[in-house]
C-alpha cells in the first residue's frame, strides 16, 4: 500500500470470473448494488479505517475503474472520507462502499474479497464482466 496525496492506495488484483458470482452481503445491502463485499474483505478494509483514524461511519472504501494496464482496465482502491454526489453507496458487514457511475458499469456483479497467503494477501475483485485480464492479473478487459 502507498500514499497518495494523503489517500491510502490499496494494492488490488484481477480475478476474471466467467460464472455468475454470488456473496451474502450482510446486513444493509440491497438487490442490485453494484459489487457485492465477503465478509473477510469487510473486516480487513473496516481495520485499515480504523488504523488510519477514520470514521467507519462516514468514510468508506472506493471501488473505481481506470484505464491503464497491458489488459486496458485496471481496479483502484482507496478511502476516502464520505462520498461523491454521484457514488453509489452501500454497506456490506458494516463497510461504506463508494462506486462512481463511470465505474459502476464495469463493476456491476462484481465481489471484493480478501485473499491471504503465502503468495501475497490482498484485495481481489471477481467481474463477471471481464473477458480477459493480463498474465500478471492487474488489469482486465470487458
Amino acid at each position: 500500500m502507498s500514499r497518495d496525496n494523503g489517500v491510502r492506495i490499496i494494492a488490488v488484483g484481477v480475478v476474471a470470473s466467467f460464472m455468475s458470482q454470488t456473496a451474502d452481503a450482510g446486513e444493509g445491502t440491497e438487490t442490485g448494488d453494484p459489487v457485492q463485499v465477503t465478509e473477510e474483505a469487510a473486516e480487513q478494509a473496516l481495520d485499515l479505517i480504523r488504523d488510519e483514524g477514520l470514521d467507519t461511519g462516514e468514510a468508506g472504501l472506493r471501488l473505481f475503474v481506470k484505464q491503464g494496464g497491458c489488459a486496458g482496465l485496471s481496479y483502484g482502491l482507496r478511502f476516502d472520507l464520505e462520498p461523491e454526489a454521484e457514488d453509489a453507496v452501500t454497506t456490506h458487514h458494516g463497510l461504506r462502499v463508494f462506486v462512481d457511475s463511470a465505474s459502476q458499469n464495469y463493476v456491476e456483479g462484481s465481489v471484493l474479497d480478501f485473499e491471504g497467503g503465502l503468495q501475497g494477501a490482498g484485495f481481489h475483485v471477481e467481474n463477471p464482466n471481464a473477458e480477459s485480464e493480463c498474465g500478471c492479473g492487474e488489469s482486465f478487459r470487458t
